[in-house]
């Protein structure tokens, strides 16, 4: 009964990776990988969906780490070690250790089969570099735990000026 307590941590976890791997899998489905990237407007110059891959961490750091894929499975690995035995979490942790998970596993998943992830969402106007769902999902992720650490923070100062 303990880990339906943490429903919201499992849903989200599994909903951000279900969307990465089904928009990776489309990208594949309906673009060719080359060079130069084939690109699809969405909105001319503004946004594309650019098919590319990154054998590297964010940004492309990192490139050609054969313990990347590693790194993506220990911390695959921690989560859901938090999930299972982790004391009970708030919401907001809940949503941020799923979105983390979720975005971990997606990118893991290329890295361990594919030996690169899959990247296609690419924002031209501020010239980002080019990135996909668990990307989102891991930064989504990392919001929503400053957002429970800064909600412990006040309720602990709210309770310690109250005394």
């Amino acid at each position: 009964m303990r880990r339906w307590k943490k429903l919201l941590f499992w849903g989200t976890a599994l909903l951000s990776l279900g969307a990465d791997q089904l928009t990776k899998f489309w990208v594949t489905q309906n673009f060719v990988l080359s060079k130069p990237p084939e690109t699809w407007p969405i909105i001319r110059g503004v946004f594309h969906f650019t098919y590319v891959t990154n054998k590297g961490a964010a940004f492309s750091l990192l490139q050609n780490n054969a313990w990347l894929p590693w790194l993506s499975l220990i911390v695959c690995i921690g989560l859901v070690c938090l999930g299972l035995f982790g004391t009970r979490l708030t919401r907001w942790e809940q949503a941020g250790y799923g979105f983390l998970l979720g975005g971990a596993a997606g990118n893991g998943i290329d890295r361990i089969f594919l030996g690169e992830v899959i990247d296609f969402l690419d924002f031209r106007l501020i010239q980002f570099p080019v990135f996909n769902i668990a990307d989102i999902s891991i930064n989504i992720g990392l919001i929503c735990l400053l957002l429970a650490t800064w909600k412990s923070s006040r309720k602990s100062s709210h309770k310690s000026s109250s005394r």
